[in-house]
């Protein structure tokens, strides 16, 4: 019975313990967009409500007859349309030359020169 209840309790948590591989480069732009486009809606949720409370007061005070102002309140801010940012693509590391040296080679790798004969001494 105690071997069941262990085998039973490894398969149901195996799948915890497992990892995912690391997010693309598109699909980490994929996520950074949801999130723009998130953060804008609650801007619109905010501002619509901003308008609405605005309206709901102002009709309080015409229908009330002693309504003062309490205080002055923030002008509603209209968040705009939304723009998704558009970042240039990243230079592959050819074309930024992460994996060259800065100088010109005076021969190539695979020389049968040595070290001494390439720099002009005689080898010993």
């Amino acid at each position: 019975m105690r071997t069941a209840l262990v085998l039973l309790v490894v398969s149901l948590t195996s799948p915890v313990l497992a990892t995912l591989p690391p997010p693309t480069d598109e699909a980490k732009a994929q996520a950074a967009l949801a999130k723009a486009k998130s953060d804008w809606s609650d801007k619109v949720a905010n501002y619509k409500l901003c308008l609405v409370s605005d309206r709901v007061a102002q009709r309080y005070r015409a229908e009330a007859k002693n309504a003062q102002p309490s205080g002055a309140t923030a002008p509603c801010v209209d968040p705009g349309p939304f723009v998704a940012e558009v970042k240039p693509p990243a230079k592959p590391l050819e074309a930024a030359g992460a994996h060259s040296p800065p100088e010109t080679a005076k021969s190539p790798p695979n020389s049968e020169a040595t070290h001494a004969e390439i720099r002009g001494g005689v080898k010993k």
